[in-house]
């Protein structure tokens, strides 16, 4: 085809790109951003010699700019930004001599900037960020005369400005913010008369700001700097120059802002903040936030704001460059009909680069961030608009807490509110939270201009601060009155609660110290929340009791249904699995994982949110009385299969962490509205240290699925997940449950009977006869072979559940089985205590054991609730 122009922008295309468009040489303009496309790009674009634009951002293009495109010397604009390129940018590119606009923001690419960048002369538009590699002097682009903006941010960019700015008449934007310039700058360091932004934010310039300064730069960003000022100076200088934290003298004793001239403290005396992003002062009702503060300021792109006797500020940094308007604003806001929930999401602040909220004044101690978000720029619909995606980093107290954030994939949606919560120390009066855009996601949907960090709300509070009573405040009293009140008032209190503070607060205290100790990586609610949507935790709301405690069922302001599951007073061992089930589900994600939505620590609750499942679980599918199993056919019992392996690999190789389940069971494994299988119940699950080749530990989990080697020697690695999945395979083959079954005299075991079955021929005998022969032969015999591998005794023969995954899938074909039977295996002294633990997995649980049985069951959370799509659809 002679096609002249591909322009593909805002799709949801993926896959690698074809080869074969190497092949149209008549092309001129190929634009792909804005996709989902991946993989190296081909070698043959660089046959494209007459071509114009080459347009890529937006991508997940991995590998480096292949070596061919030295060719592409007619080339006007290149795009490439927002991609997970690897390599260094190219020396080639000198040859690209008519290029007018290239673009590399947070490519994935190395620096540091080629000086051969030199010889392109007809350059306008030159946009480099977020370099990885190492440091590099400033490039060599005194040639550039035709520039209008150019960005070199985070570019690891070291030694002392340039002079050759001054002569670029056309200079219009310059930032050079966060690198790690150093010395002073120059007094000819730029045309002041044509240059209308400056951003030197986050370097290490010092000396006193030159003259010009003061003149016709409409915004100039000098925050976070050693700069030597004038003390009469505040932090915004003629409402044009940003100047906070730009002094080597930062703050004084109280955490104040050394630039800031309004007296807010005396002595550090607040112990909480709260601020209504982009929106107006309003109070929480029944919350403990209280109050949330005004926050409109809009104008001015490198602006520092302050208002009253806030113990809080605002610095924000940068411009939205793409968009026609001089005016950026940096509120965003929706009609109240727009988003169900609290005002706090109705509005937001937003800013084109770093936006930094500073509290001072603050009382050292431990606090507790919220940070509230809500995309609410984005249409949750599925129109173009909605495929816009805004990325964005979060620091507090300068160390990085959420790296490439995404609003809408964490909510699960544009418009849905979410709350990220964060435990910090203050220890210098101050705390400070900034977003920064690190040159990711998309910039030109729905609009060009419309990305970097957003924030609708910030809540932050000591909970350890103990006010004085009403009737002393505002008074003189002398140190030695308040020690003498503070001594009785303490005699008092420990004479009168003793016995209650042993016996309830020192278990109390005991909890909250390790919830403390949690990064906790997941959402939280609070309390009124959870009462709101379980109507107070009303009786018929409840669903489930287990070890740990009530569950209930509600309704989020969204509509989500949620499983709730609130601690019980009562439970030791379920305070440690709460614990343990936060620390290890909130940095999990998988489609065969029950989502856990967040947590609520408040006042004596412990709650965690679970999503709801609409279709019970797995043994409640297969086991329970007729009138109330799920009809499940073989494709069905085939597709939860997999997804439980498919759980199990995620869990085993593919997460950060590697976690063994402990508890694999029917009642385990819960089935959503589309029988979709999501593992859940992680009170026992345990890390499973790589540098370990095994865990020696507590042995705990349910009788009749924990593989002998554990629950004889608590010798524990991730094959003892194999092994219980092995036992759930073959109860989904045969409809029956492990641990209740009972066949002839000489059968105590439902794998048992599998393997006499084997041994005398008659393997098909196991399958459910409610399947009816509605199934392939070849597919069952699989999945029960693939069982028996996984219930090997030994578990070095026991495959990877990766490997079980393939096999399921017919991938790779099913190994040969070792195996497991009675007969080779009677005489076998090693095997004796295997067979005695085989037998004493089916006694009474009432006989006393050495191990822990699971406290908790997916038949607590979910009882039998005929309301699903599947019940109302079911003949």
């Amino acid at each position: 085809m002679k096609l002249v122009t591909i322009s593909l922008f805002g799709n949801q295309l993926s896959g690698q790109l074809p080869e074969e468009i190497g092949n149209i040489t008549t092309l001129k303009n190929l634009v792909l951003e804005t996709n989902q496309l991946s993989g190296h790009l081909p070698k043959k674009l660089g046959d494209i010699v007459g071509i114009n634009r080459i347009l890529l951002s937006s991508n997940n293009f991995t590998g480096e700019v292949p070596q061919t495109f030295y060719k592409l010397t007619n080339l006007t604009t290149f795009r490439i930004s927002d991609n997970q390129f690897t390599g260094k940018i190219p020396g080639f590119i000198k040859n690209w001599t008519n290029l007018t606009r290239l673009e590399i923001q947070a490519s994935g690419l190395e620096g540091p900037i080629p000086s051969d960048i030199f010889a392109l002369e007809k350059l306008s538009t030159l946009r480099i960020s977020d370099l990885n590699g190492e440091n590099g002097p400033f490039p060599p682009l005194g040639n550039l005369k035709r520039l209008n903006i150019l960005i070199l941010r985070s570019c690891n960019i070291n030694g002392t400005l340039p002079t050759y700015f001054g002569s670029m008449e056309r200079l219009k934007s310059l930032d050079l913010s966060f690198n790690k310039l150093s010395g002073e700058i120059p007094n000819n360091f730029i045309n002041p008369s044509a240059v209308f932004f400056l951003y030197l934010t986050g370097n290490l310039l010092t000396g006193p700001l030159p003259s010009w300064m003061l003149g016709k730069v409409k915004s100039i960003d000098l925050s976070y700097n050693n700069f030597t000022l004038e003390n009469s100076w505040g932090c915004q200088l003629n409402r044009t120059i940003n100047l906070f934290g730009s002094s080597s003298i930062r703050n004084n004793s109280n955490g104040v802002p050394k630039c800031l001239k309004t007296l807010v403290c005396d002595q550090p005396d607040r112990h909480a903040f709260n601020i209504n992003c982009g929106g107006e002062s309003f109070r929480m009702n029944g919350s403990n936030d209280g109050n949330y503060d005004a926050d409109q300021s809009a104008e001015g792109s490198s602006n520092f704001y302050h208002h009253g006797t806030n113990n809080w500020a605002l610095s924000t940094t940068g411009d939205f460059m793409d968009n026609d308007d001089d005016g950026d604003s940096l509120i965003a806001g929706i009609p109240k009909s727009s988003l169900s929930g609290s005002e706090l999401y109705m509005t937001a602040r937003k800013s084109p680069l770093s936006l930094t909220y500073y509290g001072f004044c603050l009382i050292n101690g431990n606090y507790t961030v919220n940070l509230h978000f809500a995309e609410i720029e984005f249409p949750n619909d599925k129109s173009q608009d909605s495929l816009g995606r805004r990325v964005f980093d979060v620091y507090i107290q300068g160390k990085l807490k959420l790296k490439d954030y995404d609003i809408v994939k964490e909510a699960g949606g544009a418009r849905q509110a979410v709350t990220r919560t964060f435990n910090e120390s203050v220890t210098s009066n101050s705390l400070e939270i900034r977003f920064y855009w690190a040159g990711k996601g998309t910039q030109r949907i729905p609009d060009a201009g419309i990305y970097g960090p957003l924030v609708s709300a910030i809540s932050v509070l000591n909970p350890d601060f103990v006010p004085l009573p009403s009737s002393t405040r505002g008074k003189n009293i002398s140190v030695g009155a308040v020690a003498g009140i503070v001594v009785g008032a303490l005699c008092i209190f420990f004479l009168a609660g003793a016995l209650w503070w042993k016996v309830y607060l020192g278990r109390r205290n005991a909890i909250d110290k390790e919830l403390r100790g949690l990064d906790l990586n997941t959402n939280s609610f609070t309390l009124r929340q959870i009462k709101a949507a379980t109507n107070n935790f009303a009786a018929e709301n409840k669903i489930g009791e287990g070890g740990f405690g009530p569950v209930y069922k509600g309704y989020l302001l969204d509509g989500t249904i949620i499983a709730v599951k609130q601690l019980s007073a009562k439970s030791k061992q379920g305070n440690r699995e709460f614990i343990n089930e936060i620390g290890m589900i909130s940095g999990l994600r998988h489609p065969n994982l029950a989502k856990l939505y967040g947590c609520c620590i408040e006042r004596n609750q412990l709650l965690l949110i679970y999503e709801y499942m609409e279709n019970n679980c797995l043994s409640r599918a297969l086991f329970e009385e007729e009138k109330v199993q799920l009809k499940l056919d073989w494709p069905t019992r085939q597709k939860i299969c997999i997804g439980i392996a498919r759980g199990l690999t995620y869990l085993h190789e593919e997460s950060r962490l590697k976690i063994v389940h402990r508890d694999i069971k029917g009642t385990n494994v819960l089935l959503d509205k589309d029988l979709n299988p999501k593992i859940s119940d992680f009170g026992l699950a345990k890390l499973d240290e790589e540098d370990d080749t095994h865990i020696s530990t507590r042995i705990a989990g349910t009788r009749g699925y924990m593989a002998p080697e554990y629950a004889l020697r608590g010798y524990l690695t991730d094959k003892a997940d194999v092994y219980s999945f092995g036992v759930v395979a073959l109860e989904i083959v045969s409809g029956k449950s492990n641990i209740t079954y009972r066949a002839k005299q000489e059968c105590f075991y439902l794998l048992d009977w599998a393997l006499i079955l084997q041994e005398n021929g008659n393997l098909m005998e196991l399958v459910d006869p409610k399947l009816e022969s509605e199934f392939e032969e070849e597919e069952v015999l699989r999945m029960i072979n693939i069982a028996f591998m996984c219930t090997h005794t030994s578990p070095i023969l026991r495959p990877k559940m990766s490997s079980v995954v393939s096999m399921l899938e017919s991938r790779t074909p099913v190994g040969e089985f070792i195996s497991n039977s009675r007969s080779e295996s009677s005489n076998d002294l090693n095997f004796k205590p295997v067979r005695d633990h085989h037998y004493s997995q089916t006694l009474s649980i009432s006989k006393d054991t050495p191990f822990s049985e699971s406290s908790t069951s997916a038949t607590d959370l979910y009882p039998l609730i005929n309301e699903s799509e599947y019940w109302i659809n079911r003949d």
